[in-house]
């Protein structure tokens, strides 16, 4: 006899639903979502901080520092969506803790851009 067979229909059908975690190697779209999302938070980190440390040069335009800015909001905006659909927790394979990292990321290409820009208005 199995479990099934000595559980109730409404039991059997919650054990049948229950999200089953994915392989540490399949790629699913949560995941997929939040390393893009993750990678372009970074990118935005990484421009901003060269238009920070460099005021002149090939990144310190004002082209660099907005794109920091807008790096960090599709970073924001994208590892929101992926919050926002995974239907588990951390751990699962949905991407929902890379999609915090990316969230995380974002706000910091976001305030970075932030930085720069205020401070090129203020000297320019």
């Amino acid at each position: 006899m199995s479990v099934r067979d000595m559980l109730s229909a409404p039991e059997a059908a919650h054990i049948a639903l229950q999200p089953v975690a994915a392989s540490v190697f399949s790629m699913s779209t949560g995941r997929l979502g939040a390393i893009v999302a993750a990678l372009v938070g970074l990118t935005g980190v990484v421009i901003g901080g060269l238009a920070l440390a460099r005021p002149t040069g090939r990144f310190g335009t004002r082209s660099g520092r907005a794109g920091a800015v807008v790096a960090g909001l599709i970073a924001m905006a994208l590892g929101g969506l992926v919050v926002a659909t995974s239907d588990s927790g951390i751990g699962t394979g949905n991407g929902r803790g890379g999609a915090f990292v990316a969230l995380l990321l974002g706000l910091i290409a976001v305030v970075v851009g932030a930085l720069t820009l205020a401070r090129s208005r203020r000297t320019g």
